[in-house]
């Protein structure tokens, strides 16, 4: 049995992690399939049902201040969150893994720099270096994307930094050297396969975090801005005390979301890691 079946084999007998899979796939499939099944329109105001109106069989999760469907705004906002999720985390793998295979491997000036590099990114409150990006280059989903993504690969590149420390030393390395390998033959073929399973494990956790400072910007007025939905500024009407006391359908659908959302991500990312742990494995 290859390593990536073996490692399958091991995730799909952890029954939390099979759950948090199938509910990721649920939403997924919820936001990309239910507007198109139920004509589901985020903007449209509703006049005859008025604004603030509770759950119904017309609005199944209410209206909002203007009149527009919750549920539409909801499973579209969907959309708008995972979408920075998954690409912000792509963007911390993208930028992160180069750099922490170049800074472990090559070391010298290469490690020099990019380390100070990451500690320069990660000495700044995170949220706070967001906002201040996010304000200045405006509201939007790729400058979100681009704000969140670029800012997390420190984290990425010092976990492969750390690996391919532990890599560079082992013996067939050393080998392949001997034959006269190229660097980068040797970094793509040896080292990256070797180096880069824990980044696998750490990338649930990449998307949560990203979800939830999309959500705590649009929370705050400076994210996802209206018209258009994302679960962050749907939270927003919670804001008011009227709301948050009396009007509940309102932000505890996205809330609860949000929630789920970024525990299964977190619950699949241990249960990833530990199925690519054989220690763990060997002793189940």
């Amino acid at each position: 049995m290859g390593n990536g079946k073996r490692v399958w084999h091991r995730l799909l007998s952890d029954r939390r992690a099979v759950v948090c899979m199938a509910i990721l796939a649920i939403e997924v499939l919820c936001v990309l399939i239910l507007p198109l099944l139920l004509d589901l329109e985020p903007d449209l105001t509703d006049r005859t049902v008025g604004f603030w109106a509770p759950p119904s069989a017309a609005h199944w999760l209410g209206t909002d201040d203007v009149g527009r469907d919750i549920l539409a705004r909801l499973v579209c906002g969907g959309r708008i969150s995972l979408l920075v999720g998954f690409a912000s985390a792509a963007i911390n793998l993208v930028v992160g893994v180069p750099l922490g295979l170049l800074a472990g491997y090559r070391r010298g000036k290469w490690e020099f720099w990019i380390m100070r590099l990451a500690d320069v990114f990660q000495s700044f409150p995170s949220i706070v270096l967001i906002l201040c990006l996010v304000t200045l280059m405006g509201a939007s989903v790729l400058n979100l994307v681009l704000v969140i993504g670029f800012l997390g690969w420190p984290g990425i590149a010092r976990l492969v930094y750390g690996n391919v420390l532990a890599v560079r030393e082992k013996e067939y390395i050393l080998a392949v050297r001997a034959l006269g390998a190229r660097t980068g033959t040797i970094l793509l073929r040896n080292v990256l396969p070797n180096a880069v399973a824990p980044v696998w494990a750490a990338l649930g956790q990449r998307v949560g975090r990203a979800i939830l400072s999309e959500s705590s910007l649009s929370f705050l007025g400076v994210g996802i801005r209206a018209p258009q939905a994302s679960w962050g500024n749907l939270m927003q009407s919670a804001a008011s005390l009227a709301v948050l006391t009396g009007r509940p359908w309102v932000w505890l659908p996205p809330g609860l979301l949000i929630i789920l959302t970024v525990v299964c991500l977190q619950i699949l990312g241990n249960a990833l890691r530990d199925a690519m742990d054989p220690r763990t494995s060997a002793g189940r």
